[in-house]
């Protein structure tokens, strides 16, 4: 398959903003470029030559292309010609405009292909009109196929037709006839040799799989967990060719890891998620009922509590400014990306309210400010304040912002409002732009300080930087606070979820039943 010139792609993309088309959509249009442009190298057509389309649209006929996508084809190609040639521009066919002149004459170009001599090269064919494409040796895959392209060719002189090509064309203009139906045979047998069943590229997937997850605005790190399993997927499947891929794949790889890796419940779970995401996202298949899977047994998980004097066991060896992230994490029951995430504006020191931005499922909270931290909250915030002076003496571009922000408020990253609580030691480097910018301290930074308090600690259990939300929402409960107000601190969407803490702490309530009225 013939690959777009990356200018022409450009250019393409810029033509169907303009037409305000859909996003969804434009992968589609640029298919049909794709199979457009490798079909006119093939038969000797110019790019710009109004009387290619009709022999491309008997060809998609050929292959039992419905006529809903022979007019998004014929749309695709109509703005491919306004953008090159705008005088050989031809209206979409499906808004009931009338064809183009010369368009009756030029379905008899498949017929005088056929009955081309022998000897005749396809590079001897006159071609109508100025070619906007001087050469087309590149490849792009587009995570949206919906037929297979004959493979490309390039018409070299003094080489007759091939047959098989010969008999695909005299099929179209015979179909009544045997060769016709056996021209059809090897055509299907031809193009099903092409989907492999090992070795085949998936890169298309992985690309499709990040674009879906940027569109959605779901966490990175959701993208990285999907990225793992559909490798492991991958390499259960052989590298089988994407559009094959079907439920028995699935169901097999899903009883795979509960059969042969033993691997837990959630971990399952997290496949199947994986997958769910890749055939309705990525591969535009339809995912049917996972009957007949060996599902691996997911059982009770009760989180590791800390006491309270364990806890300041721990707070009391850690340096700074790994304390104070502890205290918060515990203090406020937040998680460690949302803790770590904090801006300088998040903290409302009149309100003593702490406001959490784009928390776990883009969802937005606040919390109490602990009244125990704020003093050293506020010197944290002059620490933060004389490295943001130091840093703009430098001319650094700014801290890093959600999404576009940083488009829409030019200046924002250089305010101090923006700037992380917990600022990186260092500047990072931005690779396409050669800017320096400053991003939040690293997450791991924090679990090996936490680690290695608990050990000097000798606290004898498991804990980590999570152990202090379980604690926080623990010991809540043990003060008697209601499980609703603990789920909207935690952030749970569910009260479900809340629910596990109540097997974390001593239960003082009584069992045995009895009336109100022998209180």
């Amino acid at each position: 398959m013939l690959a777009v010139p990356p200018e022409l792609v450009q250019r393409y993309e810029a033509r169907l903003v303009q037409q305000n088309l859909m996003a969804g959509q434009r992968p589609h249009y640029h298919k049909w470029l794709r199979y457009y442009l490798d079909f006119c190298q093939k038969y000797g057509f110019a790019p710009a030559d109004r009387q290619s389309l009709p022999v491309f649209q008997e060809k998609l006929r050929t292959k039992h292309q419905p006529e809903t996508l022979c007019q998004q084809a014929d749309h695709a190609i109509s703005l491919y010609w306004e953008m090159v040639s705008p005088s050989a521009a031809k209206p979409h066919s499906s808004q009931g405009t009338a064809a183009p002149p010369g368009a009756a004459e030029a379905r008899n170009v498949s017929r005088a292909v056929v009955e081309r001599a022998p000897s005749q090269s396809l590079a001897e064919k006159p071609s109508v009109g100025s070619s906007a494409l001087p050469s087309l040796p590149l490849q792009i895959s587009s995570p949206c196929e919906t037929i297979d392209a004959p493979p490309s060719r390039s018409p070299v002189p003094s080489q007759p037709l091939p047959p098989l090509e010969r008999a695909m064309i005299d099929g179209a203009q015979n179909p009544s006839s045997a060769n016709s139906a056996r021209a059809l045979s090897q055509i299907n047998k031809t193009e099903s040799a092409e989907y492999k069943l090992t070795g085949a590229s998936w890169v298309s997937v992985y690309d499709g799989l990040t674009s879906a997850i940027k569109v959605r605005h779901y966490s990175p790190k959701t993208l990285d967990t999907y990225k793992i399993w559909i490798q492991k997927f991958q390499t259960f499947t052989q590298s089988k060719d994407p559009r094959l891929l079907s439920m028995d794949d699935v169901k097999g790889f899903l009883s795979f890891l509960a059969v042969h890796k033993n691997i837990s419940a959630s971990s399952q779970n997290q496949a199947f998620n994986a997958l769910l995401f890749l055939f309705g996202h990525v591969l535009e298949k339809e995912f049917g009922k996972v009957e007949g899977v060996v599902r691996a047994k997911r059982k009770r998980y009760i989180p590791v509590v800390l006491s309270r004097e364990e806890v300041d066991r721990i707070i009391a060896r850690l340096d700074a400014p790994y304390a104070l992230v502890a205290k918060l994490l515990y203090g406020c029951g937040l998680r460690l990306f949302e803790c770590l995430k904090l801006r300088v504006q998040d903290l409302n020191f009149a309100m003593m309210v702490l406001t959490v931005h784009d928390g776990k499922g883009q969802k937005d909270r606040t919390v109490p400010l602990p009244q125990a931290l704020a003093t050293e909250l506020q010197a944290q915030l002059d620490q933060v304040a004389q490295l943001h002076e130091a840093d703009l003496a430098t001319g650094y571009a700014g801290t890093f912002l959600p999404s576009a922000l940083g488009e829409k408020y030019p200046r924002a990253a250089k305010e101090l409002a923006w700037q992380w609580l917990f600022p990186a030691r260092t500047l990072t480097s931005v690779p396409d732009t050669d800017e320096r910018r400053r991003y939040h301290l690293h997450e791991t930074l924090v679990q090996k300080a936490i680690k290695d308090a608990v050990r000097r600690s000798r606290i004898p259990k498991r804990a980590s930087a999570h152990t202090l939300r379980h604690s926080f929402a623990s010991h809540l409960l043990q003060a008697n606070y209601d499980i609703r107000t603990i789920q909207e601190l935690l952030g749970h969407s569910d009260v479900r979820t809340t629910m596990i803490y109540t097997h974390t702490v001593r239960s003082v309530t009584l069992k045995e039943a009895k009336s109100p009225l022998d209180f």
